[in-house]
């Protein structure tokens, strides 16, 4: 069961089959702002600020939430600070969402822990898009963003978000490109 803020502004559970809504397609956005992290991954933060205003636009073909662990209240409270006004949040706090689809690293088999250096007696969490369907009762998985455990170039980040990425999108058509820079949470 995935937790949400429901229209009373009280947390509700939901079953995943419930989030498509009146759409067939279903877009869930791993973001890194698990328990143990004090601030969310910077990466995690500015995409999701590219598409806090997207949100309102796609919401008119499919449904997307955001999900992270971290419980529903930690996760609104940081998008409201934020300014996010048309992203839905989703706690995955107590199910295994994560595990199974590759939002953290607890089923990532030896060879991908050992590319990725994830230590075999830790886990953490990781940024991945996942896209569901819905034909009557049956859903099932139909992309997901894979390119998040390919093996990156040298000096390069992962482009795992690229598709969807306005920063990266908009520094790359610069004569420096990105270079080597990453953004942060906060800025002075």
């Amino acid at each position: 069961m995935f937790e949400r803020i429901g229209k009373n502004q009280m947390p509700e559970k939901m079953k995943m089959s419930d989030l498509f809504g009146p759409h067939n397609t279903l877009i869930l956005y791993s973001f890194m702002y698990g328990p143990d992290r004090e601030l969310p991954c910077p990466g995690c933060t500015h995409l999701l600020d590219g598409l806090d205003g997207a949100a309102r636009h796609v919401s008119q073909r499919a449904a997307m939430y955001v999900v992270a662990k971290s419980p529903i209240s930690r996760l609104v409270a940081w998008a409201h600070g934020r300014g996010w006004n048309h992203l839905s949040l989703l706690s995955t706090a107590g199910n295994s969402y994560d595990a199974d689809y590759f939002g953290d690293t607890s089923k990532l088999p030896k060879g991908l822990r050992a590319q990725h250096g994830v230590p075999n007696d830790e886990n953490w969490d990781e940024t991945m898009f996942n896209v569901f369907t819905k034909n009557d009762a049956t859903v099932r998985h139909f992309w997901g963003s894979e390119l998040r455990y390919a093996q990156t170039a040298p000096n390069q980040h992962h482009r795992a978000g690229d598709l969807v990425e306005p920063l990266w999108g908009l520094l790359d058509m610069t004569l420096e490109g990105r270079g080597d820079f990453f953004p942060k949470v906060k800025y002075d």
